[in-house]
């Protein structure tokens, strides 16, 4: 396993990010500390999470996700063993998505108390404010940046346009720009992010943290049919996978994962890190072992016509 550079950017990550919006949600305190250990442990350290995780969880108001990261690396000497990743931008209650230089500022102390840290390596704008011009969300990011509250920042779900502007600008002004971008991306979610950003992510260098890297958990196999679907909290959003196309996917997936002694969750997300641009898919565990399958996939090489396998039982 070797690991990869976030874009321009000289932060060097495991090529699995974990993600932390199960924290607070599917995990309790405890046991995201326990995943956390074990993450770690085993030689990973990119953390994903947001402000608004998990605002979607009865009694919840957003933060409970970046407060449990807070109290775990207040346990002693772990900040440095993790680059920690965090998204400001959705609605934490203000009943809008803001990127104004204002909301920024306010929202960026409020996950330093949170995360408990100093600095966050990653500052992502989480969902895009077509309000506010984007030299003035890139203006604001580059003050974070001078301030040394912020290392380097990057875009999530922002159109690829917005995000293309937005690189201009900070070029034209020489502010600290995007070095990243978090789109849907996986082997079933794939044709907006192949005819809409990865063009730009050769064009401007642009490292990928792909979210939903499972589909939803779709992708590890164990959904076949509706009646699967209460396997979970997430079998609700797993239903529109459950056709032709999926099952195809799934197909193949069971056929490469007897191949290489696997599970098709490992195969799934091998497949991820063999395409060009892809520096660290997200995916969440909520035990051990699905910990381990994850973190088992950073070290799967597949065959060039595996790849070419799965990309063709996969195509849209």
């Amino acid at each position: 396993m070797k690991n990869r550079t976030i874009g321009k950017s000289t932060l060097s990550v495991a090529p699995i990010a974990f993600g932390a919006n199960v924290f607070g949600w599917t995990l309790n305190e405890k046991e995201s500390f326990y995943i956390l250990d074990e993450f770690v442990d085993n030689g990973f350290n990119l953390v994903d999470t947001a402000d608004t995780y998990s605002t979607w969880v009865p009694g919840n108001e957003g933060g409970e996700s970046e407060i449990i990261i807070g109290n775990w690396l207040k346990q002693g000497n772990k900040r440095d063993r993790i680059i920690l990743a965090t998204k400001f931008g959705g609605d934490m209650g203000q009943g809008k998505k803001d990127l104004s230089a204002k909301y920024m500022r306010e929202a960026v102390e409020k996950s330093l108390r949170r995360l408990q840290t100093d600095y966050i390596d990653l500052y992502q704008s989480h969902y895009d404010d077509l309000v506010t011009p984007v030299e003035e969300t890139m203006e604001a990011f580059n003050q974070l940046v001078k301030e040394g509250k912020v290392r380097f920042v990057g875009a999530s779900n922002l159109s690829a346009e917005r995000i293309e502007n937005s690189l201009k600008v900070s070029e034209e002004n020489n502010w600290a720009s995007y070095v990243s971008i978090q789109p849907l991306y996986n082997l079933y979610d794939r044709e907006k992010f192949e005819t809409e950003y990865a063009s730009l992510v050769e064009k401007y260098d642009l490292g990928v943290l792909n979210y939903y890297a499972l589909a939803s958990g779709f992708l590890s196999g164990k959904y076949r049919s509706e009646n699967d679907l209460n396997l979970s909290k997430r079998g609700p959003g797993v239903k529109k996978y459950l056709g032709e196309r999926g099952f195809n996917i799934l197909s193949a997936l069971d056929t490469l994962a007897l191949k290489y002694n696997a599970t098709q969750a490992r195969i799934a997300i091998a497949w991820l890190l063999h395409k060009p641009g892809i520096t660290a898919p997200i995916a969440s565990a909520t035990n051990k072992d699905q910990l381990f399958e994850l973190l088992k996939a950073a070290s799967l090489d597949l065959s060039k016509e595996d790849v070419d396998f799965l990309d063709q039982e996969s195509a849209w």
